[in-house]
């Protein structure tokens, strides 16, 4: 059972919020605090496994308590429960396991213990990094999926497209920005418009007049400017050219 803290400035919002994380048999202590300061002061004599934080609360903001949380040594999961899907991508900097609309549903909020119990799951032996969290606004929600899902991004304009195996989703991040923050995880850009993954590589073909990568069932091209790049890049990892 998981620990949490519940942190708003609106009485009935904690409320509804701690009924239906009690319903959980996941969740055990919960905590409550009125404002980001009171949040402060709590978990500094008692420190939880997660926190579920509202964004606008006066004095300390949700996300001024996040920053504040990474001086802690011990650090709580971090879940942004709020009425304003602007703030997805600043959640997703400062790596939130999840970002929850208002109201909350409960088969929602369900999902993002199981969340928070992943995250807070030790690594098997051998075992990779879950990978780090993207926000991905999907109608009036916003949806969380991890980076190691993604298999290729596609450049649309200032936002750019990622393709997993379960669909695509469109972030409004340009590809440039994403080639930079995400080459040490193993992305690498193979034309202006694309930046693949190479653990999803099942092909590469290089040495034609047309040089092209296959991820899953799509064939991407790569462009002559690129290839010198994706060769020194091939050269320090496991994936090989095949013909």
């Amino acid at each position: 059972m998981i620990s949490v803290l519940v942190a708003d400035d609106e009485q009935p919002a904690i409320d509804e919020l701690v009924h239906l994380l009690g319903q959980d048999p996941r969740v055990g202590v919960i905590h409550q605090a009125s404002s980001g300061a009171e949040a402060v002061r709590l978990l500094t004599r008692e420190p939880v496994d997660a926190a579920f934080l509202d964004i606008h609360m006066p004095g300390l903001s949700g996300f001024d308590l996040a920053r504040a949380l990474q001086r802690f040594e011990h650090r709580p999961a971090l879940v942004f429960v709020t009425a304003d899907e602007e703030g997805a991508l600043e959640a997703f900097d400062l790596a939130a396991v999840d970002y929850l609309l208002k109201p909350v549903r409960a088969e929602r909020l369900q999902r993002s213990v199981g969340r928070i119990v992943e995250a807070l799951r030790p690594p098997a032996p051998d075992a990779s990094p879950a990978g780090e969290m993207i926000a991905v606004p999907l109608g009036g929600t916003t949806r969380m999926i991890r980076r190691d899902e993604v298999r290729y991004v596609q450049a649309q304009g200032d936002y750019a497209r990622l393709h997993t195996e379960g669909g695509t989703h469109l972030v409004r991040v340009p590809i440039s920005d994403l080639e930079k923050q995400w080459a040490e995880a193993g992305f690498v850009r193979v034309h202006r418009s694309y930046l693949v993954a190479l653990a999803h590589v099942s092909r590469i073909r290089l040495g034609s007049d047309h040089p092209a990568v296959v991820v899953g069932d799509v064939e991407l091209p790569v462009s002559r400017r690129m290839l010198p790049g994706l060769r020194d890049r091939l050269a320090q990892s496991s994936v090989r050219p095949r013909p």
